[in-house]
């Protein structure tokens, strides 16, 4: 095999991917795998291949699946060192089946029971490696197979066996939500725990839970705002920490699910006024992930109640993405901006001079942002300008999908905000011309609906002016050379409505332009079926009118055409062309009256013009009519009985309910002697079985099955329902407490600032540019210098937001004497905040799940502030990394998870129930029999209550 290599593999298998990695073509390549399946085809089937080589191989396999080749001959050797004993093998085997395999292949069923195994290891990392297995290749139907062991692992005294089993739960509730829709509760508990990585995951799959059902998690408003605080906090190990950032991805989780929890609730938003304040202002914008941080910030504070705070906050922020040299800092900019003109559409007008730079940059996905920005602040004053810029764009680009986006764009603004009917028109004219092809059939339908229609008012005149330019315009435009076909049937239906209503264009000359664009479009029924009708109402008109019509040589050879043509629907358009022009004045008032498009058709649904036709049929003896609904029922029926007919004369299969049994002929007994009766102990299981029927039912004597916890062996799978779960929770008040490095930090933060606006020299603003600021803006530029703090004041359109003035001249003695019977603290105010006592508060998380006794007595509740009282170690939160059992059997978990841990307010006491010392049967006995509801097996101090069902 050749010597060894670097990191314990074959010098072959180096020299393989260094060929690999030198191949100068994909044809190259291609040999060079191939060439190496065949070499392992070879040695796979060889039965002295030894495991350490079998390892290396399906490595090699791995690289062949990566390269787009087939390694299905590899499969089955995967799955054999899943079984291995050794933990390398062991874990290279569950790396390529994750990797070769999918949910649905076939086999997966022969790795569930090692997975199984794996999962009650005691070697975590044997266990991690089925965790890992089970989040790839578990799907609905195998889910109730690991469902349990999943469960108990929650439990398990290695963080990261915890953690991947929180991911696992996850992924099961992506998969089928019915499977775990029970175990909800599992990932409250988890956001107590002890170490911040199994918190982390569970952060994740709350998110979904909570976009499906904000109500119910509002009560966790609090508890997410305790631990972001504590994370800025930087009470996290510093392994958490990322470029000096603490924990930046668990704040940008918890930000995203108080935007959800914030969003629409003026309550739950004034809970989060200040940790997000907080946030804002000791996010470094010196590196790409406290950019991200502030930008994940601003889209919170554009979906909480809104602030003006918070807003002039979001504002500056947005100031310094804007006048940033990165690309990438001013998307950022643009796209933070279009979250926040929604509710303060003032904004946009500081940075209006900086947009115009976005939308004038030769960075593509810059330009389509501010596109987007545009489309979101458009008005009646601003959109003949956006509409412009937004189609000669249209015009500039290939791309026919974001083409089509920007062209449904076009024509949505223009119908909504469009200042006149000629604007409009023209706007539709060079939508269609450019991206007819792309538009919905309806913008055409509106627009002929629009010419007919007119203003909507009995001004004729002014009707007659829109209509006259509206051909004028067509009429030019026909000669373009090409035009979509959207575009030629409005052309077409305008020409033959109104071409030649007010006299400047000849009856000849229209229909001349019509049979050249029959012509030129031989190949498209639609715009030649257009271009006929159009040329029936020129000649009807002309004839109602009393003038003579001489039929052109190019229409007569149309007609012939269509006359001839295989599309039936042409035929009859090309006769009825043919009739028409042979009918006399009055006739064709009558069939095509002069501008009758909008009239109203009364349409009879009922038919009742019918009524004597039918009536006339019925004293003849036809039959009467049957609605549909009793046609459908009555087939049915008949279907059912024809169908129970031939099934009962076939052998096909029968789905209807079994006869009762006949009861058996009564025998009269024979005893035997009593030499020969022998004792038999009835077993102790049956017993237990009928016990428990006779005290569930003591009206029923018959014994009957538990199925409680039982899978269900046909249908959709999985367990029976258990008592649902009530939890009760409190609010929990927040102490808003900063430290000297926020002071310190936010007072670095301004030198910085100060530094960069210094070194950076204003540009020279052209006219053209201000010409246009104002064109889109509404107004004259205006500077995007900082205005003073006094005279910056945001306005917002949300109905319920807040317009009242904060008073910011408070004075010192109304600080001082502050009792604890006056109100909270004014949360809108961002400043620094003054240190204050805490009031005692109740867990949030209190009696969750019914684990709580109430009939314990609870401890006197401690209280005090920080200035009074020494806060606990929080740090003390991850020092302990071994989970003991002390969590499980605490009737209160999450609540004294928080209070001794560090989870909550340093400055906050929880209740907690009296330990009593020695076993308590009671308290046993009610946590298996919750523990069963569960769906959990249970291993701990009990094992012998079960002993019915697992032997």
């Amino acid at each position: 095999m050749g010597s060894q290599g670097g990191f314990g593999q074959s010098k072959e298998f180096l020299d393989l991917i260094k060929s690999i990695g030198e191949a100068r073509s994909k044809a190259e390549e291609d040999r060079i795998v191939v060439r190496e399946i065949e070499m392992l085809k070879a040695r796979l089937a060889s039965p002295n291949t030894s495991k350490y080589k079998l390892k290396e191989y399906l490595i090699r396999l791995l690289y062949v699946e990566m390269l787009g080749h087939d390694a299905s001959f590899g499969y089955i050797h995967a799955v054999k060192m899943t079984h291995d004993e050794n933990l390398h093998l062991k874990r290279t085997g569950y790396l390529a089946v994750t990797l070769f395999l999918n949910e649905d292949h076939d086999l997966i069923i022969l790795i569930v029971n090692t997975i199984q195994k794996d999962l009650k290891s005691d070697n975590y990392l044997v266990v991690c490696a089925a965790l890992n297995a089970v989040c790839r290749l578990i799907n609905e139907e195998t889910i109730p197979a690991v469902l349990p062991q999943v469960v108990e692992l929650l439990g398990h005294h290695k963080e990261a066996v915890r953690r991947k089993a929180v991911m696992a739960l996850h992924r099961f509730y992506q998969r089928a939500p019915g499977s775990v829709s029970h175990l909800i509760s599992n990932f409250r508990k988890r956001l107590c725990d002890n170490d911040p990585g199994v918190m982390g995951a569970t952060l994740y799959p709350l998110f979904d839970l909570i976009m499906t059902d904000v109500d119910s998690y509002k009560d966790l408003v609090v508890s997410f705002v305790n631990i972001l605080k504590q994370v800025a906090e930087r009470r996290l190990p510093k392994s958490y920490d990322y470029h000096q950032m603490p924990a930046p991805f668990i704040q940008i989780k918890l930000l995203k699910i108080l935007a959800v929890l914030g969003s629409g609730d003026k309550k739950a938003s004034e809970q989060m006024y200040t940790m997000v304040g907080d946030i804002m202002r000791k996010c470094d914008s010196t590196t790409n992930i406290g950019n991200a941080i502030l930008y994940e910030c601003i889209c919170c504070v554009s979906s909480l109640h809104p602030n003006p705070k918070l807003l002039e906050a979001a504002a500056d922020a947005i100031s310094k993405f804007l006048k940033s040299d990165s690309h990438n800092l001013k998307y950022l900019g643009i796209d933070a901006l279009s979250r926040l003109i929604k509710i303060s559409p003032e904004i946009a007008e500081q940075h209006q001079l900086a947009v115009i730079d976005c939308l004038e940059d030769p960075d593509d996905s810059l330009k389509r942002k501010t596109f987007e920005l545009l489309y979101k602040m458009t008005k009646s004053s601003n959109v003949e300008v956006i509409v412009d810029r937004m189609i000669n764009y249209m015009i500039s680009i290939n791309d026919n999908h974001y083409k089509t986006e920007i062209a449904s764009r076009c024509v949505e603004l223009a119908e909504q905000f469009a200042p006149s009917n000629q604007w409009f028109i023209q706007a539709m004219n060079k939508v269609f011309e450019h991206a007819g092809d792309v538009v919905d059939s309806k913008v055409a339908h509106n627009l002929m609906k629009l010419i007919a229609e007119g203003f909507g008012e009995d001004d004729n005149a002014a009707d007659s002016l829109l209509r006259s330019s509206a051909v004028e315009s067509y009429l030019k435009i026909m000669g373009e050379p090409k035009l979509p076909s959207a575009f030629l049937q409005v052309i077409c239906w305008v020409l033959g409505e109104y071409g030649t209503a007010d006299g400047k264009f000849s009856a000849s000359y229209i229909s001349g332009k019509l049979c050249d664009v029959a012509e030129a479009h031989s190949t498209d029924d639609t715009v030649k079926a257009y271009a006929v009708t159009a040329l029936m109402k020129i000649y009807s008109f002309e004839i109602a009118s009393g003038r003579k019509v001489d039929l052109l040589p190019e229409c007569q050879s149309l007609i012939e055409e269509m006359l001839a043509s295989n599309s039936t629907d042409l035929q009859q358009r090309g006769y009825e062309l043919q009739e028409v022009t042979g009918l006399d004045a009055h006739a064709l008032v009558n069939i095509l009256p002069m501008d009758s498009t909008c009239e109203e058709i009364e349409i009879d649904k009922n038919l009742l013009f019918l009524d004597a036709y039918v009536q006339q049929a019925l004293e003849k003896g036809a039959q009467p009519y049957i609605p549909e609904n009793e046609r459908i029922g009555i087939s049915n029926i008949s279907n059912f009985s024809t169908q129970e007919h031939q099934e009962s004369s076939t052998h096909a299969l029968r789905f209807e309910a079994y006869e009762l049994p006949k009861p058996p002929p009564v025998v009269p007994p024979v005893f035997p002697s009593s030499s020969e009766l022998v004792q038999v102990q009835e077993p102790a299981y049956i017993s237990d079985i009928q016990e428990q029927a006779m005290a569930s039912n003591p009206e029923s004597s018959e014994i009957k099955l538990q199925l409680d916890g039982v899978q269900k062996k046909w249908g959709r799978p999985t367990f029976s329902s258990t008592a649902p779960s009530t939890f009760i929770t409190d609010s929990v008040k927040i102490q808003n407490d900063v430290t000297q490095n926020d002071s310190v930090a936010s007072s670095s933060a301004k030198t910085r600032e100060f530094s960069y606006d210094s070194r950076k020299q204003l540009p020279e603003i052209s006219p053209e540019k201000q010409k246009l600021a104002a064109s889109l803006f509404g107004g004259a530029s205006k500077s995007d210098r900082k205005q003073p703090h006094s005279q910056k004041v945001l306005k917002t359109q949300h109905p319920t937001a807040d317009k009242t003035r904060v008073n910011k001249s408070t004075t010192s003695s109304d600080a001082t004497n502050v009792k604890s019977s006056e109100p909270p603290p004014d949360l809108l105010d961002l400043g620094e905040p003054s240190v204050t006592s805490s009031a005692p508060s109740v867990d949030p998380f209190k009696q969750l799940e019914g684990l709580l006794d109430l009939t314990q007595e609870s401890a006197p509740i401690n209280t005090g502030g920080v200035g009074t009282s020494e806060a606990p170690d929080v740090m003390s939160l991850f020092a302990d990394m071994s989970l003991t059992s002390q969590l499980d059997n605490d009737p209160n978990p999450v609540a004294n998870a928080i209070n001794k841990n560090g989870l909550g307010s340093s400055t906050v006491a929880y209740s907690t129930p009296q330990m009593n010392k020695g076993p308590n049967l009671k308290e046993a006995l009610q946590k298996d029999a919750f523990v069963r509801q569960m769906g959990v097996t249970p291993s701990g101090q009990n094992p012998n209550l079960f002993k019915d069902l697992l032997g």
